[in-house]
């Protein structure tokens, strides 16, 4: 209930955007379900553009959170879906409520925040993700008046994050904790308050940046792994086209030019 209440926000905002969820049909557009940091990155709505100039086919894109729109895959409500949440989607998976997923990107998660100068360099340079949750928590007792913004939203990052305070044996809480405004520009709201978060690297790549930093990178616990799959329970005449495209050199090399991302090994 609570997805299915997540992707509803998800859409709404799509459409007050200018992205507006149309009903399901097989006969219309093929719908495409992204998380909502991989259409800021420009992934997904790279992949849409060329897939359709090669196949002319026309492809309808609806952001959103990932267990939103896993939800939506599952449900019928979309036809396809690219996710990065790999938990939620094997279980479906294993449900039979989608076909064909393929791994068809690779990226990261990064912590980024203002980073203050000790003696030696920065006081959170060289740390794991876990380990900057620490600080962040020691720093934040300490009475320093950081913030840690939480998309909170379902999406891949924000599902990254859970696990993130999990490993670091931390339940984060206000006032230092918060969870940011329903909807896109999730990388905007981290700069305007001078956050610490866990955002998408394709993401903050197209729209972050000063006043703040990355400061993990590279940590193994904070891969990413971008699926694309269909829907079980509607099969629009293009969702095979579009998996078999997505997954062959074509998609390949999309992805390949794509700032942020890795294409996976075959």
């Amino acid at each position: 209930m609570l997805r299915r209440r997540l992707f509803l926000a998800a859409t709404a905002a799509s459409a007050a955007a200018g992205v507006q969820a149309q009903p399901r049909s097989s006969a219309g557009p093929l719908r495409l379900g992204a998380d909502r940091s991989l259409v800021d990155s420009g992934l997904a709505g790279s992949l849409k553009r060329a897939f359709s100039a090669d196949t002319g086919i026309a492809v309808k894109l609806i952001a959103g959170p990932a267990l939103g729109i896993l939800d939506a895959v599952r449900d019928g409500e979309i036809d396809a879906a690219l996710v990065n949440a790999p938990a939620a989607e094997a279980d479906l998976e294993r449900q039979g409520l989608v076909h064909d997923r393929r791994a068809i990107a690779e990226g990261e998660f990064v912590l980024v925040g203002p980073a203050p100068k000790v003696r030696g360099g920065s006081a959170a340079a060289g740390r794991t993700g876990a380990e900057l949750l620490t600080w962040i928590r020691d720093r934040a007792a300490a009475g320093d008046g950081l913030v840690f913004l939480s998309a909170g939203d379902g999406s891949g990052a924000h599902l990254a994050e859970q696990a993130l305070w999990r490993e670091a044996r931390i339940a984060p809480a206000a006032p230092w904790y918060a969870t940011a405004t329903p909807g896109p520009g999730f990388v905007a709201q981290v700069r305007a308050r001078g956050a610490y978060a866990l955002v998408e690297r394709g993401a903050w790549a197209a729209a972050g940046g000063a006043p703040l930093s990355v400061l993990v990178t590279g940590d193994l616990a904070l891969a990413e792994a971008v699926h694309a799959m269909r829907s079980f329970r509607v099969s629009h005449p293009a969702g095979k086209i579009f998996i078999a495209w997505i997954a062959g050199s074509r998609g390949r090399a999309v992805v390949a030019r794509q700032g942020g991302y890795r294409v996976p090994p075959r």
